[in-house]
């Protein structure tokens, strides 16, 4: 799902203008003004507690070039999901948030900037508690490490496993799988991928129509450094 627009106050169909003259006024974090990850940083300081306070969790959060103007991606979730009239409740309190972030401490975004709020598309890869949680009774196929200790550690006795997702907390998931069902911590597991099924084409579909469905930019430049 995708609400497109921009949190700032009416100044035209063009949105806010750049300025023409002056310094610009760094953010609170200090950055260079071409400091995508430091504007991320600030815009997450802004736009995290509003998603908390309105009941979703703030799954991932981008800031991009895109011609003349950035472009924020606000991808949010919640148990049970998020439809359609919750994103464009998202969005507009985000919109206001930013709005009031900029009247009392200056830019966050240089320029003009569009906001995009958005649900998970189902590629994206399941690497939480609550993603796991969120996704029972789904076809996942995942990385199960072949080494205890980090996370990271990966060897030659890695293996892929695809299971049905049929419990998940926060310590393990238990997948149904040809074997029987297998218990595996997190640790143990690298990111999950949920696969799809044509038996749920239609869930599916619909969810991509809400969570991956951007409208084009009306830029012809091509979107550059992003940072995530």
């Amino acid at each position: 799902m995708t609400q497109r627009g921009r949190a700032t106050r009416p100044t035209g169909p063009s949105g806010r203008p750049r300025r023409s003259a002056g310094p610009r006024a760094g953010d609170r974090s200090g950055a260079p003004r071409g400091d995508l990850a430091a504007r991320r940083a600030r815009l997450r300081e802004v736009i995290e507690p509003v998603v908390t306070a309105a009941g979703y969790d703030l799954e991932d959060l981008s800031v991009s070039r895109a011609g003349r103007r950035h472009v924020v991606r606000v991808i949010v979730d919640a148990d049970g999901g998020i439809n359609l009239d919750g994103v464009a409740d998202v969005s507009r309190a985000v919109s206001a948030a930013l709005d009031a972030a900029e009247e009392a401490g200056g830019d966050i975004v240089a320029g003009e900037y569009q906001l995009e709020v958005s649900s998970p598309g189902v590629d994206r890869p399941l690497t939480l508690p609550r993603h796991w949680r969120r996704n029972v009774g789904r076809l996942v196929k995942v990385t199960v490490r072949g080494a205890a200790g980090l996370p990271e550690q990966r060897t030659a006795g890695d293996r892929q496993l695809t299971g049905r997702v049929v419990e998940a907390d926060d310590e393990r998931v238990v997948l149904e799988t040809d074997a029987g069902r297998v218990a595996h911590p997190y640790a143990e597991l690298g990111p999950g991928r949920v696969q799809v099924e044509f038996s749920r084409l239609d869930e599916i579909d619909e969810a991509d129509e809400f969570g991956d469905d951007t409208d084009e930019i009306d830029d012809d430049d091509d979107v550059e450094d992003e940072e995530r």
